[in-house]
């Protein structure tokens, strides 16, 4: 298959899209993004590396993190997380604090905020460094020692903070939350703060596409764990518009608001694509345009 074909078509559909959505300024640092730029790579599950347009400039990855605190914290812990956050999707906006009046502290998924803040808690109960742990693996599975922090935007994150805050404090007033409120979240908003291009996420998630193995061989979540991410990711990974990117791209996949959406075809490859433009639920406009034509050209879904 020429995939690095196909990416160039997929690059013409995402460039169609020229206009539509707003880049996210709720963080005022990351209104600094280029608007309509746009990136997108591809490694195979052995290693193999394609990119187009904006492949390897960096952004920030925001809440694409949240899969990797997932992963970490699984493979520390083990099913011991699931006590404190569940598996279904929200069907409400990423930092809603609707849901956990009603459902005592415990948010519905890892990767809403609420959720991703419950997991990066416990990761940095294992760890240490919950922050640390995530950039460290990044740069090892990316090969790329230079990925780091922006301390702008981690700083941009916390002063207007607010929302996740109140999220916080309410988990841990129902005994939810084990560390510091601040601790956990100046690492929240520091791994949410992580700059990375498209081929450095689209290497660093090639385990999930390998069921659970790692770059170097070993072995970091069990075939069932990874599995289980997957399909986490598939119901939960794109906030409240999940069902439309599984009925119209397929396969997988994790968002954040800096227009990043990291996918996994398993058994095959992890594509990365990035367009800072974000539609109503926070998703990159661009991105899914891209990854809809991939898959509907390969005809690769897990469908």
């Amino acid at each position: 298959m020429d995939y690095q074909q196909i990416l160039a078509e997929a690059a013409a559909a995402a460039r169609a899209t020229a206009g539509q959505g707003r880049v996210a300024d709720y963080i005022p640092a990351l209104a600094k993004a280029p608007a309509d730029a746009f990136g997108m790579a591809l490694a195979t599950a052995d290693g193999e590396l394609y990119g187009v347009g904006d492949w390897e400039r960096r952004f920030s990855i925001q809440s694409v993190s949240k899969l990797f605190t997932l992963v970490l914290a699984i493979a520390h812990g083990g099913d011991e997380l699931w006590r404190g956050v569940g598996r279904e999707p929200s069907g409400n906006p990423f930092n809603s604090l609707i849901q956990l009046e009603t459902e005592h502290g415990i948010p519905r998924n890892p990767f809403i905020n609420a959720g991703a803040i419950v997991v990066t808690d416990r990761l940095l109960q294992q760890t240490g460094d919950a922050a640390g742990a995530v950039l460290d693996f990044l740069r090892t599975e990316s090969g790329n020692p230079s990925l780091d922090i922006d301390p702008e935007v981690a700083a941009s994150e916390a002063e207007h903070g607010h929302r996740n805050a109140a999220l916080a404090h309410f988990i841990a007033s129902h005994g939810n939350l084990l560390g510091d409120v601040d601790t956990v979240l100046a690492h929240y908003y520091r791994h949410c703060a992580i700059e990375a291009g498209c081929g450095d996420l689209a290497l660093a998630g090639r385990f999930l596409a390998r069921h659970g193995v790692r770059a170097d061989g070993s072995r970091l979540l069990q075939r069932s764990q990874a599995k289980r991410v997957n399909a986490i990711m598939l119901i939960c990974g794109t906030y409240d518009a999940a069902g439309e990117f599984a009925y119209r791209v397929g396969i997988p996949g994790k968002s954040g608001v800096g227009g990043g959406i990291l996918a996994v075809l398993p058994e095959r490859a992890t594509l990365c694509a990035w367009g800072p433009r974000l539609d109503a639920a926070g998703n990159s406009v661009a991105a899914m345009a891209a990854l809809d034509h991939f898959t509907t050209a390969t005809g690769l879904s897990i469908f």
